[in-house]
């Protein structure tokens, strides 16, 4: 989870006494800034999904649809399958089925189910592409943990290259004012 001062991730288990709500994360998730996800009845998150900045998954209206005042409204559990990308922004609305591997576009607002290996996108969200050949998931990152904190270790290095203790210390002490 990768979270913002001003961009906090949600994760929000309604309990209407009658109704509870459950949300399942699997494995390898990857939930971006931002993230809001609300679940009255039942959210389920196959392992090595990606959430990007802002998405928003529901599975309920959060009112009725006449009655303003009623507090869940209607709900329908959501599922992901593995290895789904929900793009920057994009909605999930509640009784969506998304399958293995499938791509929600930037913005898109999903209403219907999405099959397994599709990129969908838009609003309302329809199939734009169709998905063939291997998929390399996030688990794959994790295969090698040494590797993999090799790789950051040079990140940080190449990042951080030029900084020293002086001149952190002058960024401490000797701020410029204007910025």
């Amino acid at each position: 989870m990768i979270a913002e001062p001003d961009a906090k991730i949600r994760l929000t288990a309604w309990d209407a006494g009658d109704q509870t709500g459950a949300i399942d994360i699997g494995k390898y998730v990857l939930i971006s800034p931002g993230v809001r996800i609300l679940s009255a009845k039942k959210i389920t998150i196959g392992d090595a999904c990606m959430f990007g900045k802002g998405a928003y998954i529901s599975d309920a209206d959060w009112h009725g649809i006449y009655d303003r005042t009623e507090v869940i409204g209607t709900s329908k559990e959501v599922t992901l399958g593995e290895n789904v990308w929900i793009g920057d922004s994009a909605i999930v609305c509640k009784g969506v089925h998304i399958g293995d591997n499938s791509i929600i576009g930037a913005g898109a607002v999903v209403t219907k189910d999405v099959p397994a290996n599709k990129i969908f996108a838009g609003n309302p969200a329809r199939e734009v592409k169709s998905l063939t050949g291997e998929f390399v998931s996030r688990e794959n990152f994790y295969k090698d943990p040494k590797k993999l904190f090799n790789d950051f270790d040079l990140i940080d290095q190449y990042t951080l290259g030029s900084n020293s203790l002086i001149g952190w210390l002058k960024s401490i002490f000797f701020r410029n004012k204007k910025h």
